[in-house]
């Protein structure tokens, strides 16, 4: 039977305030074309500085808000942090969905698991992209995790640039509009897609179709991977206007 609405669920740092706006600004986007309506529905980990001993932390404490997140029955749940996936070790992405829909199981319901981690490395593989570049607002002995991460999983990271911002916080105040300026300083000539947010918490949603069409490389960011995942586990399409060739209803 056809469903009309669908409750998203996503386990978010305590500091973030991006996921919560931008998954929301996709979607409700996504209700001026087709019919269906969403709701948006949060579980909060302590994390202030974007260090590994707190991501390491942090990551304890997805099984409470999985547990919580299955009391409310959402239809999907997200694991909004990439870079505390990442930083956990090769492939982790797997285990954290696994036991986190596991967490779910075991408080009644099957709920389809999505990381932000693992959502950026099958959109890539889904556009059949083989060599990336990347922007993200990490110091730089995280960014190399998360490029070791990446190509881990059969891509090419051909060139990358860290920001060093190790307050979460301030990853969440740049503004988005200095991403057009930003990505030029990433070499991605021969790369199949520009990453031009590595960071869920760092905002680009508006900067995304400008870059992607000024480059002429198609972009995206791990936040709109993380949408594009979600509705792919809800089985519904994955087209959302002015966001980048991921959610161009292709893949």
């Amino acid at each position: 039977m056809a469903r009309d609405w669908y409750r998203i669920g996503q386990i978010v740092p305590s500091s973030n305030t991006t996921m919560e706006t931008e998954i929301p600004a996709m979607l409700h986007l996504r209700e001026r074309h087709f019919p269906e309506r969403f709701t948006f529905h949060s579980s909060r980990m302590r994390m202030k500085r974007v260090t590994k001993e707190e991501l390491e932390a942090m990551d304890r404490d997805s099984d409470r808000c999985a547990a919580e997140l299955s009391d409310a029955r959402v239809d999907v749940l997200g694991y909004a942090c990439l870079v505390a996936i990442m930083s956990m070790g090769k492939g982790y992405h797997r285990e954290s969905e696994r036991r986190l829909a596991q967490c779910a199981l075991d408080n009644g319901v099957a709920i389809p698991v999505v990381t932000s981690a693992g959502a950026l490395v099958d959109a890539i593989h889904a556009m059949g992209a083989k060599r990336v570049s990347l922007v993200c607002p990490y110091l730089k002995p995280l960014t190399r995790l998360v490029v070791d991460y990446i190509e881990n999983e059969g891509i090419e990271v051909k060139d990358y640039v860290a920001l060093e911002i190790p307050d979460n916080l301030k990853v969440a105040a740049q503004d988005p509009a200095l991403l057009k300026d930003i990505y030029k300083r990433v070499d991605y000539r021969h790369s199949d897609a520009l990453v031009l947010s590595a960071c869920v918490q760092m905002r680009s949603l508006p900067s995304i179709a400008a870059v992607q069409a000024e480059s002429g490389v198609p972009t995206l960011s791990a936040s709109v991977a993380t949408t594009w995942g979600m509705l792919r586990r809800l089985n519904l399409d994955t087209t959302v206007p002015d966001c980048g060739e991921l959610l161009s209803g292709r893949f």
